[in-house]
C-alpha cells in the first residue's frame, strides 16, 4: 500500500530507527540512523523528511521528553512501551520543530503509527498525550 503523503512513510521508518536507538541504549541518533538505513531501501523522497525529524529528535530529546512527561504527570517516558514512547517523541518533535506541521496533522499521524505499530490502547493514549503536549506548546 502507497501512501499519498511521503512524510506518512519516511514517520515510520523514523519509528523503525528510534526503536531501534531506542533498544540499543547508546550512541546518537542521527549515528545510528546512519547503520540502521544503510543497505535499506528507503526511497529517496522520504531521505530528507527521515533526516529532518531525525536531526531534530537528536538535538531535542530531552526537552521533547520533559514535554511529554509534564503531558503525563503520573508516568515517566521511560515506563512506556517502547513503540509509543517513540510515536509520543515523533509526534512532540513535528509540533516543536517543524513549524511547517500543524499540530492537528502530527498529532494524526501520530495516532496512525500508533493504530499501525502499537497496542488496541495505544491510539488512544497517544491522542490524549499528544493533545495535551500541543496545548502545552501552543501556549508558551
Amino acid at each position: 500500500m502507497r501512501s499519498a503523503n511521503p512524510r506518512s512513510r519516511a514517520r515510520s521508518w523514523v519509528l523503525q530507527v528510534m526503536y531501534g536507538w531506542d533498544m540499543a541504549g547508546d550512541g546518537s541518533i542521527r549515528e545510528w540512523a546512519r547503520q540502521a538505513l544503510q543497505g535499506r531501501n528507503v526511497s529517496p523522497r522520504y531521505r530528507p523528511y527521515i533526516d529532518r525529524v531525525l536531526s531534530a529528535l537528536d538535538l531535542g530529546l530531552p526537552e521533547c521528553d520533559r514535554r511529554i512527561e509534564a503531558s503525563m504527570p503520573t508516568w515517566r517516558v521511560g515506563r512506556l512501551s517502547a513503540i509509543d514512547r517513540n510515536i509520543l517523541r515523533i509526534g512532540t518533535v513535528e509540533m516543536m520543530a517543524m513549524e511547517d506541521v500543524p499540530h492537528r496533522v502530527a498529532i494524526h499521524e501520530a495516532i496512525r503509527l500508533a493504530e499501525r505499530y502499537g497496542s488496541d490502547d495505544s491510539p488512544g493514549f497517544v491522542n490524549g498525550v499528544l493533545d495535551a503536549v500541543g496545548r502545552q506548546i501552543s501556549s508558551s
